[in-house]
C-alpha cells in the first residue's frame, strides 16, 4: 500500500509537469508585477491537459519492456535458492575459529655444573634428534675430580681386602690356641689321674709323700694351663669379632667412595649439555668462552611433538567430541591443508585458569560467551618446514560426519 501511495504521488507530479510544459509560453511567462502562483494549469478536461494515470502504470511498463530480464530472473531463482539449501546443509556440518594457534612444550636447556663453554656445535634453528650435543663445557676439573673419586675406591677396596685377610689369619689363630686348649686339657687330665694314683700310694704306704705332693703340684700348674689356653683362644675369638666390625666400616667406606665416584661421573657427564627429544634449537644465547653457571639459559628448545589449541566459543562445543577430524590452515603456509583430529576439549573456560579469573559474583554482570581451548593433534605434520608455538592456525572440525547433499552431488557427478 506504501508503495503505490509513493507511485500515486510520482505520477502526480509528471502530470503536472506535463502540464506546464503544455502550457504556451507565452502564458507561462509572468512579468514582475505578476506572481507565478496566479497562473494554473489546465484541467484535464481542457486541451494539452493529458490524462490521469492510473498508480502503478509506470512500473509494469518497465517490466513489461524487460522481458527478457524477467524470465531469467525467474530460471535463476529456483537455482539460487537450491544453491542456498546446498551450502548452509554443508556448512552446517563444521565449526571453524580463528582464535587457534600452534602449541608445544618449550623449554629452557640450562647445564647442572658450572665452567667454561668450551664448544657450541650447533646454530640458531637447527634440527636435533635424540643425543645430539648442544654445547660442551670444559670438563677437565671434573675429570680430575672423578680421578680422585676412583683412587678412594680403590683406596677402600684395599682396606677391606686387608681386613679379609687378617680374618684368615685371626682364623688360623683361633684354631692354633683351639689346639693349646685341647692339649692342655689333656694333660690336666693325666695330671689329675696321677695325682690321684700317688695320693693312694702315699695313704696305703707304697709310694713317697714327695710323689703326692709333686703330681699334686702338677694337677695345678695343668688346670692354670688350661685356663690360659681358654683365655687365649677367648681373646682370638674376640679379635674376630673386632676385625668383623673393621670389615663392615670398611664396606661403608668403599660405598661412599663408590658414590662419591658415581657423582664425579654425572657431573663429568653433566658438562655435556644434550637434545633429550627430536626438536629445533631457538633462541640460542650460548656461545664459546661464557662462563655457565648451573640453571644458566643456554637455550630454548621446541620439540617435533606439537598441537593446535583452538578456542571455539562455548557455544560452537554441542556437538564437538575427541576424534572428530579436523582441516587446518596455517596462515605461514596458505598453499598446504594439514590434517589433525580433536584430542580433547578443557574441562573450563580459558578464563577460568587465568591469572585473574573475572569475579562474576561482584559488581555489575554483562553475560559474554566464553571461550574453550581445544587440543588438536595434527595427523601429517611436514617435516620441510618449521611450525612452532605462537602461529595461527585456522582449524575446521566436521562435527557431523553423515554425508550432505553437497557431497553427495559432487561423488554422483
Amino acid at each position: 500500500m506504501f508503495e503505490d501511495k509513493v507511485l500515486e504521488r510520482d505520477d502526480f507530479v509528471l502530470d503536472q509537469a506535463e502540464s506546464f510544459h503544455s502550457v504556451p509560453r507565452s502564458l507561462r511567462e509572468t512579468t514582475p508585477h505578476e506572481s507565478p502562483a496566479a497562473w494554473q494549469p489546465p484541467s484535464p478536461a481542457e486541451p494539452g491537459g493529458g490524462q490521469p494515470r492510473a498508480p502503478g502504470r509506470r512500473r509494469r511498463n518497465s517490466l513489461l519492456h524487460r522481458p527478457v530480464l524477467s524470465a531469467i530472473g525467474a530460471m535463476l531463482l529456483p537455482f539460487a535458492l537450491g544453491g542456498g539449501y546446498v551450502y548452509l546443509d554443508y556448512a552446517e556440518r563444521f565449526q571453524s575459529t580463528d582464535d587457534a594457534f600452534i602449541a608445544a612444550r618449550q623449554t629452557a636447556l640450562a647445564p647442572k655444573v658450572s665452567g667454561y663453554i668450551a664448544a657450541v656445535p650447533v646454530t640458531d634453528n637447527e634440527h636435533l634428534t635424540t643425543g645430539d650435543v648442544i654445547a660442551r663445557i670444559d670438563d677437565r676439573d671434573y675429570r680430575i675430580a672423578l680421578e680422585q673419586a676412583e683412587a678412594q675406591v680403590a683406596a677402600a677396596q684395599a682396606s677391606g681386602e686387608n681386613i679379609d685377610a687378617q680374618l684368615n689369619v685371626q682364623q688360623a689363630q683361633i684354631g692354633a690356641n683351639q689346639a693349646q686348649v685341647d692339649q692342655a686339657q689333656a694333660a690336666l687330665v693325666f695330671a689329675q689321674q696321677q695325682a690321684v694314683r700317688y695320693q693312694r700310694l702315699a695313704q696305703t704306704g707304697y709310694g713317697t709323700v714327695q710323689n703326692d705332693q709333686q703330681w699334686t703340684s702338677q694337677l695345678h700348674q695343668q688346670e692354670a694351663a688350661l685356663r690360659s689356653a681358654q683365655s687365649t683362644l677367648k681373646l682370638a675369638q674376640r679379635q674376630i669379632e673386632s676385625l668383623k666390625a673393621q670389615r663392615e666400616t670398611a664396606v661403608a667406606s668403599l660405598a661412599q667412595a663408590k658414590a662419591q665416584r658415581d657423582q664425579a661421573q654425572l657431573n663429568l657427564s653433566y658438562t655435556t649439555v644434550t637434545a633429550a627429544q627430536p626438536g629445533r634449537v631457538v633462541n640460542l644465547g650460548a656461545a664459546v668462552g661464557q662462563f655457565a653457571q648451573p640453571g644458566t639459559n643456554l637455550t630454548m628448545f621446541v620439540p617435533d611433538q606439537i598441537w593446535v589449541t583452538a578456542n571455539f566459543k562455548e557455544t560452537q562445543l554441542d556437538r564437538m567430541r575427541p576424534g572428530q577430524p579436523v582441516s587446518l590452515e596455517i596462515d605461514a603456509y596458505p598453499e598446504r591443508t594439514i590434517h589433525g583430529h580433536v584430542d580433547s576439549v578443557q574441562s573450563g573456560s580459558g578464563t577460568a585458569f587465568s591469572l585473574l579469573p573475572a569475579q562474576n559474583a561482584t559488581g555489575n554482570y554483562v553475560k559474554i560467551v566464553q571461550r574453550v581451548p581445544v587440543k588438536i593433534v595434527l595427523d601429517n605434520p611436514p617435516n620441510d618446514v618449521a611450525l612452532g608455538p605462537g602461529m595461527s592456525v585456522v582449524p575446521t572440525v566436521r562435527i557431523d560426519l553423515t554425508t550432505s547433499v553437497y557431497e553427495k552431488l559432487r561423488r554422483d557427478l
